[in-house]
């Protein structure tokens, strides 16, 4: 009986998530009702509430959940040694690539915008960190250099999204990688 609840739970949770991101791709968060999102999904108003507080907890749980994800993979990995720098990057890409739905959505004008910036900040912590680890480097140079990276790696993943994934992960993922490491001159 429990895991046909369990089943049952995370059905409501994909449909109002898929319910949520459908609106978001519309209009924004501030601009969508829990009346929507529960008619979309065909749930009722108290099978959301028994979920969510309301439709900003919604949208923060599905970051939260992304964020986490980045996090996990970026820990994952020591950005110091070469092979696992490209191979944590492939792996980061391949992900925006199996949520490319969400992730566009959630990178789009109808997003919320301080996504991103908890997205730059989780990855420009562990580069920073890292970094500070291996090399002897300024710190107010580390953190510049290391926003340049993130902040352009991001803008790289928004526009291959806007653009249909036109290239495949590897690719992407060896563009950043040449880009961050070695800049134009790669």
């Amino acid at each position: 009986m429990s895991s046909k609840l369990d089943r049952r739970k995370k059905y409501t949770r994909m449909v109002l998530k898929d319910s949520l991101m459908q609106l978001l791709n519309v209009k924004s968060i501030s601009n969508i009702t829990v009346k929507e999102i529960c008619e979309l999904a065909d749930i009722n108003r108290s099978t959301f509430y028994s979920h969510y507080a309301d439709h900003f907890d919604l949208l923060n749980q599905i970051e939260e959940e992304i964020i986490q994800d980045m996090n996990d993979t970026l820990t994952s990995y020591n950005i110091n040694q070469e092979d696992e720098a490209k191979q944590m990057i492939e792996r980061i890409v391949e992900y925006v690539a199996a949520n490319s739905d969400i992730c566009q959505t959630l990178f789009s004008e109808h997003g919320d915008a301080s996504f991103k910036t908890r997205i730059m900040k989780v990855a420009l912590d562990h580069t920073i960190k890292n970094w500070m680890a291996s090399y002897s480097i300024d710190p107010e140079i580390s953190e510049y250099a290391g926003m340049f990276a993130i902040s352009g790696s991001i803008h790289i993943l928004e526009n291959w999204l806007n653009n249909g994934m036109d290239k495949s992960p590897k690719e992407m993922a060896e563009m950043i990688n040449k880009l961050a490491s070695r800049g134009l001159s790669s």
